[in-house]
């Protein structure tokens, strides 16, 4: 080859490399979190450009804004609440009919080391961002900001507007919106692995357990003290029929005594086909937090427990229509103080929370 030629083909290779990124360059999951939780992913990241576009700028700043608003109202109050009143704290937390909220998981209890959440709602996927179409980036950005809506506003997730925006673009289910909460929280993500369960609660890659396991994702992290946590969500139904024969109680049992979270659970737990998941939650709880919409007081053993009522309980709102507990206003007569909102009374000043201690 002709000095010239050489010259030639070495610049058109020069430019391919420039204009095409290297397909080997992977994203990893910590960056993705980053990315869309509107925070710089780390330097070198094939990320990093695309916090150039005005569309992730926008998203940053409105990110920025709503959070910090967010951990003024509610999520220092509560973590200043929970260390006043929770003494011992356990390794496991569960969370059922959560949704993605690992926002109020960890706010409550953030010294717990496994955290296990579920709900319906599908795990899904995060796409590889640097590789979606030109003006896909804001469409999917958007769709993240209006899953958020309502519990950066609430406290809650919408369940039936949840259903929509968790299927919406090609961005899909609670991961996405777990890896913004894990990075807004200050988590640092070490693994992304999906799973399943067996009939027995045993713990196996995805694809691997047919029939009606429980599928999951497993998300190792670590936060400022740099103790690695890890986090499951389980796509699960949790009526009597559902968890019959999914391994999820089953699994759960392994990791009990637990701390427990109850809000905005649609008063499920009050209905008789939700008893199996009640009586759980009743025999392998330390300390179970809810609103009114939790565990009804009078399956509660007084025997057993010791209640802490704080708030103003100004029963369900007009959509839970028969769910009055006079037992639990009659409980409220003597609560104490809170200054943070929560659940479907989720301004301070009308919302309940009961914490209920088991007793030794």
């Amino acid at each position: 080859m002709q000095p010239l030629a050489k010259l030639a083909a070495l610049a058109v290779i020069m430019v391919l490399t420039a204009v095409v990124p290297a397909r080997a360059a992977s994203v990893s999951p910590d960056d993705t979190a980053r990315f869309l939780a509107g925070m710089p992913p780390s330097a070198g990241s094939p990320l990093t450009p695309l916090t150039q576009d005005p569309a992730w700028q926008h998203h940053a700043r409105l990110f920025d804004a709503a959070f910090a608003q967010l951990e003024a109202r509610q999520l220092a109050k509560i973590r200043t609440w929970a260390n006043t009143n929770l003494a011992a704290p356990r390794p496991t937390m569960f969370y059922m009919f959560s949704g993605p909220d690992f926002l109020y998981a960890d706010a409550f209890y953030s010294k717990a080391t496994t955290y296990v959440l579920s709900a319906l709602e599908p795990v899904g996927s995060v796409p590889d961002l640097t590789r979606l179409s030109y003006g896909g980036l804001g469409y999917t950005l958007y769709n993240v900001e209006r899953s958020l809506g309502s519990i950066l506003s609430f406290s809650f997730f919408i369940t039936k507007s949840m259903k929509t925006d968790l299927r919406a673009g090609q961005m899909s289910g609670t991961l996405p919106i777990l890896y913004v909460f894990l990075a807004r929280s200050g988590k640092s993500i070490r693994s992304v692995s999906l799973i399943t369960l067996d009939a027995g609660g045993g713990v196996h890659s995805a694809g691997e357990t047919p029939g009606n396991a429980a599928r999951g994702v497993r998300i190792v992290f670590a936060g400022s003290d740099g103790v690695e946590r890890t986090l499951y969500y389980f796509s699960t139904d949790l009526s009597n029929s559902g968890v019959r024969n999914s391994g999820f109680l089953q699994f759960c049992a392994r990791l009990a005594p637990g701390d427990s979270l109850i809000k905005s659970a649609s008063y499920l737990l009050h209905a008789g086909n939700f008893t199996t998941v009640r009586g759980f939650l009743l025999a392998d709880s330390a300390t179970i937090i809810q609103d009114d919409s939790g565990i009804p007081l009078a399956d509660y053993d007084p025997r057993k427990w010791r209640f802490l009522p704080f708030g103003r309980y100004a029963g369900p709102i007009a959509k839970f229509p028969g769910m009055y507990q006079p037992k639990y206003a009659e409980l409220f007569r003597r609560s104490r103080p809170i200054d943070f909102g929560i659940g479907y009374r989720w301004r301070s000043f009308e919302t309940n929370l009961l914490l209920a201690i088991r007793l030794p």
